[in-house]
């Protein structure tokens, strides 16, 4: 059986002494960010990791002794940059909420793979003071506790629905285009299926129009997170609405 000293969590054991060589754990779970962010979670490794600081791999064991324990690294990494600082936390519910929102969406579509391969990792330091930054946002909204958890897990939903669709077309913007024999393939499979009637919306949707073309008409001119943000208002106006909440004053759409 390991020791408590062993078998205890990483936030729970104090950095390892000066007389090692001068590396930390932020330092480590920086590293480890920049690697997933650019070639993928699968990339990371402890080895390519040590590789990036210049230092020998069974050195960052002294550091990070396990997989589990460089994930919640990172999830605590990318944690610290959801927090709002102190003095620039709204006192209105709706604009406190707002902002967490909004900080989480920005942090999470710069880590978009996170939401895939950090989601079993251990609540950290960073984590908690998110948390308590979420339940402070709902504080004054006289909510009973389900009611709170109910209001921060539609949000919570929302964003992360939001991210996950988001970077999905965004890859698909940065995809290859198809190639034209495939593209009239595809033409030619849609003209056959709105030929059977039995796709009047979607035929009246493309009217005959490149598909290719019908997106970015329909999206219009928003940027993602101006779409985001949209969605956000309508949101939190239903949810004023449903739960009887006051609005903040001027409350702009």
């Amino acid at each position: 059986m390991a020791s408590g000293e062993e078998s205890a969590l990483i936030w729970t054991r104090p950095e390892p002494g000066a007389r090692r060589p001068k590396f930390t754990r932020d330092q480590i779970a920086s590293t480890a960010l920049a690697i997933a962010d650019t070639e993928g979670f699968a990339a990371v490794s402890m080895r390519r990791i040590a590789g990036e600081l210049g230092a020998g791999t069974m050195t960052l064991y002294y550091y990070v002794r396990t997989k589990d324990e460089l994930i919640a690294l990172m999830d605590d990494a990318i944690m610290s940059e959801v927090l709002i600082p102190a003095d620039e936390f709204p006192a209105h519910w709706y604009d406190a909420l707002t902002a967490v929102a909004l900080r989480t969406w920005d942090v999470l579509m710069r880590h978009p793979w996170a939401l895939y391969s950090l989601q079993n990792a251990t609540a950290g330091p960073n984590a908690m003071r998110h948390f308590e930054q979420s339940l402070a946002a709902v504080a004054g909204t006289g909510l009973d506790a389900p009611g709170k958890f109910a209001l921060l897990a539609m949000v919570d939903d929302y964003v992360h629905g939001n991210v996950l669709r988001s970077a999905e077309m965004r890859s698909a913007k940065e995809a290859a285009a198809p190639d034209e024999e495939a593209m009239e393939a595809a033409m030619r499979f849609a003209e056959q299926q709105f030929a059977t009637g039995e796709f009047p919306h979607t035929q009246a949707l493309f009217g005959g129009e490149d598909p290719w073309g019908v997106f970015p008409r329909l999206i219009g001119d928003l940027s993602e997170r101006d779409r985001f943000r949209y969605g956000l208002s309508v949101l939190l106006d239903g949810v004023a609405s449903r739960m009887g909440l006051g609005l903040p004053d001027p409350h702009m759409p």
